[in-house]
């Protein structure tokens, strides 16, 4: 990948800015939707009930207008749609970094798309999940568990949204991004979720539909595997492990009510600890992978290398302490570390 001029540079900021943005209130701008559909048509059909002969005595109260929106509520909640952002953001960096140009509608179909799919496995999760859901503090207010939504319910939002989500990366961008979909779907719903009671192998699964978005955003665009494909999959497959478990130590009391044993030894030891520093320590390398390989300049290399540093030192600081604001403070350096990373060698300098 070549260097960038200082115009060019610029220009991907500002693109890369607009995207966040958009990320960021697109879920907003989705409740919004779906909460004027509802209200739409539960007008229509207040005001056809109410000048119906068959229905003359048919009356609405404030209360069905409050659970249509509670409803809608509950359906980000089962679908994550916030924390889908996230997902969808480094999706949108890793076209970016294949991209000439980019052509907005394309965007558009791996924004939406992208949403679609991790939404319909967030759902199925909770579905899986939904009696260990109970027992944990963090998620007995999800929908399915509190009562506020039918199993058949979440079942049929979750299948719309990943038929939708796969048909619009297939069609609207091209086949290997709709399989890279529907296997990271697969993998995430099938594999993982049910090898959580089965201890921390679990994390390994998982880390592959969660290493998935930047290549999916990277074929988007070239509409081919290739080796920056392959090499933007190991970076966050690495970058999986100190994140995941620095969220395990943090909610490690609440995990263990529902007999999820996810850190490195199943405990909050010393052993686990040590190997979320050798976790953080393997990601350098393996981040600086691009780099060895010429893309992105020293400049590229120089963010990624003290970006990396800072992962390790939040780790280490872990294994000396064992706290749970050492782990949160981790876990935030490994929020901030991935697009850090991808925008480096987006830039290339």
């Amino acid at each position: 990948m070549a260097k960038l001029s200082q115009p060019k540079i610029k220009y991907i900021i500002l693109r890369v800015w607009d995207i966040n943005l958009s990320l960021q209130s697109i879920c907003g701008y989705l409740e919004s939707f779906l909460i004027t559909c509802h209200f739409t048509f539960l007008n229509i059909f207040i005001f056809a009930a109410q000048n119906s002969r068959l229905n003359s005595n048919f009356t609405i109260t404030q209360e069905a207008l409050s659970l249509a929106r509670f409803k809608v509520k509950d359906i980000a909640i089962l679908t994550k749609m916030r924390l889908a952002s996230l997902v969808v953001l480094s999706a949108c960096l890793g076209y970016l970094l294949a991209a000439q140009s980019i052509v907005w509608i394309d965007v558009f179909y791996l924004v939406v798309g992208g949403f679609l799919v991790t939404g319909s496995s967030n759902g199925f999760n909770q579905i899986i999940e939904r009696d260990v859901d109970k027992l944990m503090d963090r998620t007995k207010n999800r929908p399915i568990p509190a009562g506020r939504m039918s199993i058949k319910e979440a079942f049929w939002i979750s299948t719309l949204f990943g038929v939708l989500g796969i048909a619009l990366l297939w069609f609207g961008l091209n086949p290997l991004s709709g399989i890279l979909g529907a296997l990271a779907l697969f993998v995430y719903v099938f594999i993982y979720t049910p090898l959580k009671k089965h201890g921390p192998i679990a994390v390994l699964a998982g880390a592959f539909p969660g290493a998935v978005p930047p290549m999916l955003g990277y074929v988007a665009e070239s509409g081919s595997f290739g080796l920056v494909a392959g090499i933007l999959f190991a970076v966050q497959f690495a970058w999986q492990f100190p994140h995941f478990w620095s969220i395990a130590w943090k909610v490690n009391n609440d995990y263990n009510k529902a007999n999820y044993y996810l850190l490195p030894t199943g405990l909050k030891d010393k052993t686990s600890s040590l190997i979320i520093v050798l976790s953080s320590l393997l990601l350098i390398p393996v981040s600086l992978i691009p780099f060895y390989l010429g893309i992105g300049g020293i400049g590229s290399g120089t963010v990624v290398l003290i970006s990396g540093i800072a992962v390790l030192y939040y780790s280490v600081v872990l294994h000396l302490s064992h706290g749970e604001k050492s782990a949160s403070k981790l876990m935030f350096s490994t929020f901030f570390y991935l697009p850090i990373v991808q925008l480096a060698y987006l830039i290339s300098i």
